[in-house]
């Protein structure tokens, strides 16, 4: 693996100097700060009202649940008939049915009413990160620019999920449960609504080659240099997904969500390990922003700096490098706090050098994605990738609480350590097939149903 090229902060700026970029770019991160706002508010507000956190966390559950199942959906809607006709209509939507949940909660609502409606919130979360990935791909052609323009969105991820928490935090330093989830409906239908303005929500028109309606069932699709840009056609071809069957069937793509949900139950573990290192190391809750940020801003490093370099060779060659480094740095921080000598000197340090692998493999995981999904479905493929982060992380998240109970903060660290090296095994594995031109075994191609 060579690197060339040196790290170039003008890249990010020569990116957002564009008026068609900024805009979206800025209005998907008002629309985003949901997604780390939302479940909080929720389980705050619903405890502080029924005085169960098992009911609060049983209501946010099935929001989350929901979402992950209208998400690819709503993606392949999106392919099919633009992003305006899905974005307006979710976006006001939810904002609308997060509103109600909200006050319903506080005038009395029964606990039934309110899952239906945290259902409801769920099925029609707008899927704004894959519909700015499909915008990236239309606003910046250059595949140098598109990978920095990646590494952004990562980033953008990254600053969402320490900031949201903070902003409810003092919402509630000043104001009553309600207002946290008030505001998060807020930022869904001005963000929503501002990011559908734009340029790139309108010139993200469905398109697509007549080739993803398949070649004949004979036919044997040409393998694609692993080196070079996939094109539609190439990407049709290799995947072997005709019209009208799951993009579940490309054995690329399956091998991407099993890497993605492995990293995802490491992120559930670490959320739940960093949260007991906070009140059973460290004795202050107060304290988990300030880990939180620190893994938080080593992913942020992470991804600016991969998106600023230019790579020679495929990057599935770098996966196994990023995953391993996650992992290894998992297992580090379990070490530290197995001695038991656990300081914020050393953790915060140590949490920061693990995070930095966190947004390099995510970045290669949606662009594997692409790779390896129907050109015509790119929307639908990035967003089964975001449902198997979602249930790998609420899989690890409640695995995260068995291992605290039954070994403290140390255990859930070394079972986040193993599921992220879970995935560095099948990114070995996949590696062998995507190595040879990312043809797929020749049993695994989905025959046309002509």
């Amino acid at each position: 693996m060579r690197v060339k090229g040196s790290f170039v902060v003008n890249r990010y700026a020569r990116i957002l100097r564009r008026r068609a970029v900024l805009l979206p770019y800025f209005a998907s991160l008002i629309a985003r700060f949901p997604i780390s706002m939302m479940p909080l508010g929720m389980v705050l507000l619903v405890q502080n009202d029924r005085g169960s956190y098992s009911v609060a966390g049983g209501i946010t559950a099935v929001t989350a649940i929901s979402g992950a199942l209208s998400g690819p959906i709503w993606g392949g809607v999106m392919d099919r008939r633009g992003q305006l006709v899905v974005l307006v209509p979710t976006s006001a939507s939810c904002a609308f049915l997060l509103a109600t949940f909200a006050l319903g909660t506080v005038n009395g609502w029964h606990e039934a009413v309110l899952a239906v409606l945290a259902a409801g919130v769920g099925l029609t979360f707008p899927p704004i990160s894959p519909a700015m990935r499909a915008a990236w791909r239309v606003l910046l052609p250059g595949e140098v620019d598109r990978l920095a323009a990646y590494a952004l969105d990562a980033v953008a991820v990254e600053v969402i999920f320490v900031t949201g928490p903070l902003l409810v935090s003092l919402l509630l330093a000043f104001a009553s449960p309600v207002v946290p989830l008030l505001v998060t409906a807020g930022f869904l239908a001005v963000g929503g609504a501002g990011y559908a303005t734009t340029r790139a929500a309108r010139s993200c028109r469905p398109d697509g080659p007549t080739a993803t309606d398949g070649p004949t069932a004979t036919a044997t699709p040409k393998p694609v240099d692993a080196a070079t840009p996939a094109t539609p056609a190439t990407v049709d071809a290799a995947a072997g997904v005709f019209r009208g069957e799951s993009l579940l069937r490309a054995v690329g793509v399956r091998m991407v969500l099993f890497i993605g949900a492995a990293m995802a139950i490491g992120f559930g573990l670490n959320d739940v390990g960093i949260a007991a290192v906070a009140q059973e190391e460290l004795g202050a809750t107060s304290i988990v922003g300030l880990l939180f940020a620190a893994i938080a801003g080593g992913s942020a490093v992470g991804g600016l700096w991969y998106g600023s370099r230019s790579w020679n060779g495929p990057e599935h060659r770098r996966l196994p490098y990023s995953l391993a480094g996650f992992s290894a740095g998992l297992a580090a921080v379990g070490l530290l706090l197995a001695t038991g000598t656990v300081s914020l000197v050393l953790l915060m340090p140590l949490l920061f050098l693990t995070g930095l692998c966190i947004s390099p493999t995510t970045i290669v995981l949606a662009n594997l994605v692409d790779r390896h999904s129907v050109a015509s479905r790119l929307s639908e493929a990035q967003a089964w990738l975001t449902t198997s982060f979602t249930f790998g992380s609420a899989v690890g998240t409640a695995t995260g609480g068995l291992a605290v109970d039954a070994g403290g903060p140390a255990l859930a660290f070394g079972c986040a350590a193993v599921a992220v090296a879970g995935g560095l095994g099948v990114a070995l594995f996949a590696g062998q097939h995507w190595s040879h031109g990312d043809a797929l075994p020749d049993d695994e191609r989905i025959e046309s149903a002509a």
